[in-house]
Formats: C-alpha cells, sequence, structure tokens
C-alpha cells in the first residue's frame, strides 16, 4: 500500500479486516513508528485501532515483497514521479490498484492510463475502486459500497473477495473508464455544491448542481467510450451524493469556505490533507474541451478557482445560460 494518508489507511483497514496482511508504505518514519508500535495512525485516522495485519515501513522494496495487490494511494498529481521510482520493483503478477480520484495535469490522463504507461503494464493487470468511500466512515467500520473495476473480470474479483467485510460490500465492473471519470468529476461537483451550500443557496440550487452535474459526468463518459449506465451507480451518483452531502468531503469543505467569501489560498489553507478536484478540474475542463463536451458546472468552477470568478457571478451565469431540453447533448 503506497501512501498512508486517509484512504491509504482507512482501504488498509478493509484489507486486513477481510484477511489480507498490508504493509503500508509511509514517506514519514513518525507515521510508520506509530503504525508499527501503536497500530494507529493518528495523522490521519486518530483514534482508529489498525489491525495486526498492518505494519508499516518506509522502503518501498520491503513493503512490495510478495505483493498479490500494490495499491496506489497518493495524490493524483505525484503519481506519475513516484510510480517512476517503483516501477522498477514491482512484483511481475501484482494487480496495481488505484485509488486515485483525479485527472492529470497536462496530459488529461486518468490514474489507469498514467499507471500502464509508466509501469508499462497491460490493461489486466490494473484495477481501480471507487464509490461512496469517505475514508473516516470505512475506518471506522460504518456500512459502505464500491465499485471494483478492471478490464479483466477475474482481476476484480480477485481484489473484491481480498476487500470483501461485514462492513465493506465491493461490487465487480468492467468500465474502468466510467468508474474513473465518475469519481474524478464528483470532486469538481462537490467544490460548485460547497460554494452554493457556503453562499445558503439552499437545497433546490444543491439539488440542481448535484443532477446536472451527473449529466455533465455522463456527457464527457459517454464521449471518453465510458457504458452511460455506469454513471447511475455507485461509482457515478453514488460517489457524488456521498461527495456532495458529507462534511467530510474535502472537496465540499473547501467549496463552502469559497461560499462563505474566503479566498483560494485561504480556502486551501485550511484544508489538512488534499482536495483533488481543485487541480483536477483543469485538466478535466481541458479534456472537455478535447471532446468538445458542454461542461458548464466545471467550467464555473474553473473560473472561480483559477480566473477569479466571485462565486456569485458563477451562479449568474449558470441560471443565464441558454435554455434547452434536459437531454441536451445526450
Amino acid at each position: 500500500m503506497f501512501g498512508a494518508g486517509s484512504w491509504g489507511t482507512a482501504f488498509a483497514v478493509v484489507l486486513a479486516d477481510a484477511g489480507t496482511d498490508v504493509t503500508l508504505c509511509a514517506r514519514r518514519a513518525d507515521i510508520v513508528d506509530a503504525v508499527n508500535d501503536t497500530h494507529e495512525n493518528p495523522w490521519y485516522q486518530p483514534g482508529i485501532v489498525l489491525p495486526e495485519r498492518v505494519r508499516a515501513t518506509v522502503e518501498p522494496s520491503e513493503a512490495l515483497a510478495g505483493a498479490d495487490f500494490v495499491v496506489l494511494a497518493v495524490t493524483a498529481q505525484t503519481l506519475r514521479a513516484n510510480l517512476a521510482r517503483w516501477a522498477p520493483l514491482l512484483p511481475r503478477d501484482s494487480l496495481l490498484v488505484s485509488l486515485i480520484k483525479g485527472v492529470e495535469l497536462g496530459t488529461t490522463k486518468r490514474m489507469t492510463e498514467v499507471i500502464r504507461e509508466v509501469a508499462d503494464v497491460p490493461a489486466d493487470r490494473v484495477a481501480v475502486v471507487t464509490g461512496p468511500n469517505l475514508a473516516r466512515e470505512i475506518a471506522e467500520r460504518r456500512p459502505s459500497a464500491a465499485v471494483v473495476a478492471s478490464s479483466s473480470p477475474e482481476q476484480a474479483k480477485l481484489l473484491q473477495a481480498a476487500s470483501q467485510t461485514p462492513y465493506f460490500r465491493p461490487y465487480t465492473n468492467t468500465d474502468v473508464v466510467g468508474c474513473e471519470l465518475g469519481g474524478a468529476l464528483k470532486n469538481v461537483i462537490a467544490l460548485a455544491v460547497g460554494i452554493a451550500d457556503g453562499m445558503q443557496l439552499g437545497d433546490n440550487a444543491k439539488a440542481s448542481l448535484v443532477t446536472r452535474g451527473l449529466a455533465e459526468t455522463a456527457r464527457l463518459g459517454v464521449a471518453l467510450g465510458a457504458d452511460p449506465m455506469t454513471f447511475a451507480g455507485l461509482a457515478g451518483l453514488g460517489d457524488l451524493v456521498a461527495t456532495c452531502a458529507s462534511p467530510l468531503s474535502r472537496n465540499h469543505s473547501v467549496g463552502v469556505r469559497l461560499g462563505a467569501g474566503m479566498s483560494v489560498d485561504d480556502a486551501l489553507s485550511a484544508t489538512t490533507t488534499t482536495a483533488e478536484g481543485v487541480a483536477s478540474s483543469k485538466s478535466i475542463l481541458e479534456l472537455a474541451r478535447k471532446h468538445d463536451i458542454d461542461v458548464p458546472i466545471t467550467e464555473v468552477v474553473v473560473a472561480v478557482l483559477y480566473e477569479n470568478l466571485r462565486p456569485s457571478d458563477g451562479v449568474t451565469r449558470l441560471m443565464t445560460r441558454a435554455t434547452k431540453s434536459e437531454r441536451h447533448g445526450h
């Protein structure tokens, strides 16, 4: 497991509870010492007692020795550089598993595309875990469902079996494109919903953003070859609802601060962990423009974050767009 942050630690708990031995590879020696000595990661999952099957190291070679699953839980924009260092150490037959919900800046590539390129592995050696998976709730072993996606149904089933617990129910899917895009775009929509909440625009506004955000996600996904039904499932609607509704969502929280009048710098400084939607919004907008797909909510979020657009003007921009059929663009 590469990445000992909130989600990486929570998924380590899932795998260990399902009967898998897990080695967390962390950058910080103090996290490693805490995990090994006290069975806790007090910086990212304070108060959660980690299973005995979870141990930690700072050495990538130690973490990778004999690994059947190599789980990647680093931030989206650091994946390429990190994986380039780890790639020579990867076991030949291991399944590379992405927990990352983002799109790479510059290349507009999804995380599995980055993994395949950097590690030089075929599609059937890569998988994604996604869905309504707020890390703290999973670490607390509250009920949650998820999607394990791979182009190989057999590999997806192996990971499904390795991560099924009484509180974590994984389903399989072969639509990797749809599952990844659902996870990446929901962060951007959560920023928009958070802005609306910070401005106290009400539940109608929130519901409208969630619904139109889902339409935006599906438009782009279908253009890239995704199954439209994926966006009605856990990787689409499920993840979107959880991220837009919960105060545990980092992206939603950043949006709330922006809507309440904070500057972008101050809103980000108040967030101790990465809000993936902030960087990925730019790459998602670029990806949509490459394929001539209309993504008005994403455009407004990017303008608020990077072009000094006031949130109130963003609302006006969305509300005064030309009217059209609800299924426009489908």
